[in-house]
């Protein structure tokens, strides 16, 4: 069928990862590293020399570049020997069957690495060329500007947005204009796009990129207010809490008058004077929040004219005591993903999965959180079951394969009429021949992820013959999760970000057997990994929540990356914690087609996994940062973090996990006032959260 899918122009697919890690994963991420297997692996050790021609490429962003390998003997003759290819970084994307580096990020340099592939017990070490890659951009076409406030008045500023137009149609990500004004009496513009009205008058704004222009043509009119007010926001709040200001001109006759921008600014003075005053607060265009409790004085100027209101700011006093319920330890292995639900007998259950280790799978009865008891397992063919989940319904439950032997990894379908003994009710690959890193199952459709070139759609209705009905794939967009909510399917695509298609709602057209592109957003460092989307009731508001994944802490004060094995006594090595980063993007999709990022929740020193968000609270997997709990009621700004808004935090050290006291957590799922999480180096755990403590407990417990 031909494809009816929206494609993107330029995108960024990220080096999240180092080369070697690249090399341990090409099931995970396939495409990123390849071996080309000989008949005879004892060929390699015949050769002496790898020639890659030509010695250094240059291949423009969109573009693409030809080489050449081959391995020669000491005579020079060409041997069929194994090679693996990899690339440096995510600039560039290698087709090795074609002998092709496709360029993806203009302005960086890159390379291709091959590599000998020895036989095991080689006393020799492996020969390994490195290719430089320059990637470089199209030429700019197009400067085009936009004003935040394209009104101006004397005494008041504006900023600059710009798009750089290159000429495949993409935008130039990062360029830096060079500004100028035609008239500084008028206007004057700084480095940063930043415009100042000094004067009435007209002049020109202008912005250079490799010898391109952009222009805005400004009329700087007099200033015609007299007086000016501060209108909402409140005398009182709590950290974290949004308050909205506006500012009114009037003129001289009394009359509002409209459209002049305005400055925002705040003071701060703390309420314990052992505080020095700093950067505790953000305000933007009239939205204001606090991080610390004290006395701020909100301010906007304008003209010749300024106003403020005085806001008292209390600690929010969100903190809730956590308690441990319960542990099913899985010690001798990675616990990866996991689903709690209710079976059709009445009990609770979960099933959790397995990374890297062969293909398993458990079922548990958690009925009695405090004694979770292990029902049944399930093995196939996989070198990790990433994902399991568990239809609304319970019907069935699915897991997704990595790893399998035949390279036919697909998902496979759990029928759970016992749920404490699920027998496989058919292993589906239809179109799903590269690893399934995630799926999402509703009540008669399945989403998992192919390759992680795109999301297939399959109806399983009948679980024992199900059948691909639609698929939804963007070019060049590496996906990592997809969430499916009232017909929507939500994907995290790396650097494409987030991806908006209806998959059945109708809103837009679409149907599982037709996907219709909706909206995208990309978020800060191109890291998208997961994603969950959520109505929030108290604002009326549609949030999104996206994950960031970076597995490695490199360049940091704190460095460092995954670490995979338990302790070995005997090499001492190994045992050691993980290091993560990346973080939280709330982005609001209420107006779907023009979403805007409002908040985040960054803890600088971990990095995120999974998320879960219910009844204003979010349950996020923060890694070797614990199970942590946040409030995310109302309008939501800036680091969530940062404004007292953390509810407890639990840490699952396990003395005896597969990693010792290592603590890791994947994923978190709040059910039936549990906490239940999965942590990769102990397996399962439930813990509670107490009833908050009234505000004069909790002063008194901060005192002691």
């Amino acid at each position: 069928m031909p494809n009816p899918f929206h494609t993107l122009g330029r995108i960024t697919v990220p080096a999240f990862l180092p080369a070697a890690m690249l090399l341990l994963a090409p099931a995970l991420f396939p495409g990123w590293a390849h071996e080309a297997l000989a008949q005879d692996p004892e060929a390699a050790l015949q050769v002496q020399s790898i020639v890659v021609e030509p010695e250094a490429l240059q291949v423009e962003q969109g573009g693409e570049a030809s080489f050449t390998v081959r391995a020669l003997d000491a005579e020079g003759n060409e041997v069929d020997a194994p090679l693996r290819i990899t690339r440096t970084s995510g600039a560039i994307v290698v087709d090795e069957d074609e002998g092709l580096v496709r360029g993806l990020a203009g302005g960086n340099r890159s390379g291709i690495v091959i590599s000998l592939l020895l036989p095991p017990g080689a006393d020799r070490d492996p020969i390994t060329v490195e290719v430089p890659v320059e990637v470089t951009h199209p030429s700019v076409t197009a400067i085009h500007l936009e004003a935040h406030h394209p009104r101006l008045f004397e005494g008041t500023a504006t900023s600059l947005a710009w798009t750089v137009e290159q000429a495949d149609g993409s935008s130039r990500d990062g360029a830096v204009p060079e500004f100028g004004s035609s008239d500084a009496s008028v206007v004057t513009v700084d480095r940063f796009g930043d415009v100042v009205a000094h004067a009435p008058g007209t002049a020109m704004v202008s912005a250079e990129v490799d010898g391109v222009r952009g222009e805005w043509e400004v009329e700087v009119e007099p200033f015609p207010a007299v007086r000016m007010e501060l209108m909402g926001g409140a005398d009182e709040a709590r950290t974290g809490d949004v308050l909205s200001f506006e500012a009114r001109f009037l003129d001289s006759d009394g009359n509002e008058v409209e459209g002049i921008p305005a400055s925002w600014g705040h003071t701060f003075h703390p309420a314990d004077e052992r505080i020095q005053p700093g950067a505790t607060a953000l305000v933007d265009e009239g939205r204001f929040v606090a991080q610390e409790p004290g006395i701020y004085r909100v301010t906007a100027s304008a003209g010749p004219l300024q106003a403020r209101h005085s806001v008292e700011v209390g600690p929010r006093h969100a903190v809730q005591r956590v308690n441990f319920r319960g542990q099913g330890r899985v010690s001798d292995q990675h616990t990866s993903d996991f689903w709690v639900f209710e079976g059709n007998d009445g009990r609770d259950y979960a099933i959790s999965g397995t990374w890297g280790s062969d293909g398993w799978a458990f079922m548990w009865d958690v009925t009695d959180p405090a004694n979770m008891v292990k029902t049944d397992s399930v093995q196939v063919d996989a070198r990790t079951v990433n994902d399991v989940k568990v239809s609304p319904d319970a019907r069935y439950a699915i897991m997704t394969r990595e790893g399998a032997s035949d390279r036919r990894n697909g998902v496979v379908i759990l029928d759970l009429a016992d749920p404490a003994h699920p027998v496989i009710a058919t292993e589906y690959n239809e179109g799903l021949t590269g690893g399934v890193h995630n799926a999402f199952p509703e009540e008669d459709y399945l989403y998992a992820l192919s390759g992680g070139q795109k999301y297939v759609i399959i109806d399983v209705e009948d679980l024992y013959n199900p059948r691909t009905v639609g698929e939804v794939q963007h070019e060049n967009c590496r996906i990592h999760d997809v969430w499916v909510l009232d017909g929507m399917g939500y994907s995290a695509q790396w650097g494409c970000g987030i991806l908006v298609y209806d998959v059945g709602n109708g809103a837009y057209g679409g149907t599982p057997e037709n996907p219709v592109f909706v909206s995208q957003m990309r978020t800060p460092g191109d890291r998208t990994h997961a994603v969950f989307p959520y109505y929030q009731e108290s604002t009326g508001s549609f949030l999104v929540f996206a994950g960031d994944e970076i597995l490695s802490r490199g360049g940091r004060a704190l460095e460092g990356g995954l670490s995979r094995e338990p302790y070995d006594p005997e090499t001492d090595s190994g045992g050691t914690p993980s290091h993560t980063a990346g973080y939280i993007h709330i982005l609001d999709f209420t107006d779907m087609e023009n979403p805007r990022k409002v908040a985040r929740y960054k803890v600088p020193e971990y990095g995120t996994h999974n998320v879960w968000v219910e009844d204003d609270v979010m349950y996020q997997a923060y890694y070797e940062g614990g199970m942590r709990v946040v409030d995310v009621s109302g309008d939501l700004m800036g680091n969530l973090a940062t404004q007292g808004r953390e509810m407890a935090v639990f840490k699952s050290y396990d003395p005896a996990g597969y990693i010792a006291n290592a603590p890791m957590v994947w994923s978190a799922m709040p059910y039936r006032g549990m906490i239940y999480f999965s942590d990769w180096n102990s397996g399962m755990w439930a813990v509670e959260l107490e009833p908050r403590q009234p505000v004069a407990l909790q002063e008194d417990d901060e005192q002691d």
